[in-house]
């Protein structure tokens, strides 16, 4: 394994650094970004670009430009698109409501499109002057996994230094070809790092350095943190980062970026009780199981008063009942969500839990009420606004049998938006269905099992029966 590059040292940047980051202390001085985003993408082999391909219903780009919007201390972003995308990112803009955007025409090559980025930070239409920020963060709009902390490494690091980058150990090792196409020479591995992005600079060192520069650098040249060293004395500070700095390059890459944005999505959620004694207990036995599972969980009883500032969190939403169905308390929560706009920007999930405890014996392969119907055709609606509505029915019965044998029966019914698999493919020796409750018995001595499915299209009822002496 290589040894990783060594970070040097902050020295007072360091200090101030590890404050703002345990404090979370706001930039004190103007901060802008410029994403260069005029590609074609050819490599993904794509007729769109691969900013503007889509996926979970929004393009790349967007997850890019919410990156930077989360980030307080960020003023200001500038897109930089080819002149033929213009329309197509304004229409980007307004659709997911993204703010302090300023779009502006590319150019022909990476560095005259990143000028005139940066140009456009200080210079107005019409030449007018605009308020030039301190400090400008250049990044790849196809790099949407940069997180705050390291955006702030770059920034207090390009403040001092005057420029600042991201680097990476090398992962291949370089070789140079003869024109022949026969091996030269190779370079020694573990000498150099792949330079990456984001990259700060004092923002009148880059304008200065794009204004100095040769027409060759312009038409040729790709590495910002070379302009500013050649042209304006400016070294800059290398800041190794982290594996998440990867770039959507190709086609493959666009589904690796969909899986981590669900995985992200999927780590946190929301159990709401409605004030239920037996159902805040329910939940909290839920919060126990997930927190081990290193998701973080929130119990609330409504989204009402201050509770309801857990729609504006990137959450997902689980209600919880105990013998009472609450079926309407989860269109209320539906309609609180699309009110809010919460599913504009990522899907949002909702799952219903109805647990129903009975000590009379009811049989648990019964169908539960007329819920099932109604929650298909909710879900069905919810759908269309990116919004994936499931429930989760679970009937516990006790029945007292003589000799002191005590049977305990589970029906779990599982209501899922979608086609419902064969038991022959998804049943007991298959996977278990897309969303699976795993019903557990306190019984320590389980002697007989049996499973059932219910015929209904796309509603599973799973029945365990478990004996205990």
């Amino acid at each position: 394994m290589d040894r990783p590059v060594e970070p040097g040292h902050f020295s007072a940047c360091e200090a101030r650094l590890d404050k703002h980051i345990a404090g979370r202390c706001s930039v004190d001085f103007p901060v802008a970004v410029v994403l260069p985003a005029g590609g074609s993408g050819e490599r993904t082999g794509l007729l769109t670009p691969k900013q503007f391909c889509t996926f979970l219903n929004r393009p790349l780009i967007s997850y890019t430009i919410q990156t930077f919007e989360r980030v307080p201390w960020i003023q200001s972003i500038v897109v930089v698109v080819a002149k033929e995308s213009l329309d197509l990112m304004m229409d980007i803009i307004h659709r997911f409501h993204h703010r302090n955007v300023l779009v502006v025409h590319g150019g022909s090559t990476r560095h005259r499109s990143i000028f005139n980025g940066v140009r456009a930070l200080s210079e107005g239409e019409g030449g007018t002057a605009r308020v030039k920020p301190k400090v400008v963060i250049i990044h790849d709009a196809v790099r949407p996994f940069v997180e705050e902390d390291f955006l702030l490494k770059i920034t207090m690091a390009a403040k001092e230094q005057g420029a600042a980058g991201a680097i990476r150990p090398l992962v291949s090792t370089v070789i140079a070809t003869t024109l022949e196409g026969y091996l030269d020479h190779s370079l020694e591995r573990t000498m150099y790092r792949a330079s990456e992005m984001p990259q700060g600079f004092i923002y009148d060192v880059i304008y200065q350095a794009y204004q100095r520069c040769s027409e060759s650098d312009f038409e040729f040249g790709t590495e910002c943190l070379h302009l500013a060293l050649q042209y304006c004395g400016t070294n800059a500070k290398l800041i190794e980062g982290p594996p998440t700095l990867w770039k959507v390059t190709y086609k493959r890459d666009l589904a690796a970026a969909e899986s981590i944005v669900k995985e992200t999505l999927s780590q946190s959620a929301c159990v709401v009780t409605g004030g239920s004694a037996q159902a805040t207990e329910l939940a909290n036995a839920l919060q126990r199981s997930m927190s081990a599972l290193d998701m973080e969980v929130d119990v609330i009883s409504d989204l009402m008063g201050d509770d309801a500032k857990s729609l504006s969190k990137e959450w997902n939403f689980i209600r919880v009942s105990v013998n009472s169905s609450c079926f309407s308390e989860v269109g209320k929560m539906l309609s609180a969500l699309e009110e809010a706009d919460r599913a504009l920007l990522h899907p949002v999930v909702i799952i219903w839990v109805y647990l129903n405890v009975s000590e009379d014996g009811l049989s648990a392969s019964e169908p539960m009420g007329g819920e099932p119907a109604a929650m298909m055709e909710l879900a069905t609606g919810a759908k269309l606004g990116n919004i994936l509505v499931y429930g989760i029915q679970l009937h516990h019965s006790k029945v007292h049998r003589p000799h002191g044998r005590q049977v305990k029966l589970y029906t779990l019914l599982i209501i899922i938006p979608g086609r419902a698999p064969s038991p022959r493919s998804q049943g007991i020796m298959g996977r278990p269905p897309p969303l699976w409750f795993r019903a557990r018995s306190q019984s320590p001595s389980t002697t007989a099992q049996q499973f059932s499915w219910a015929k209904m299209p796309r509603v599973f009822v799973v029945t365990k029966i478990c004996y205990r002496s």
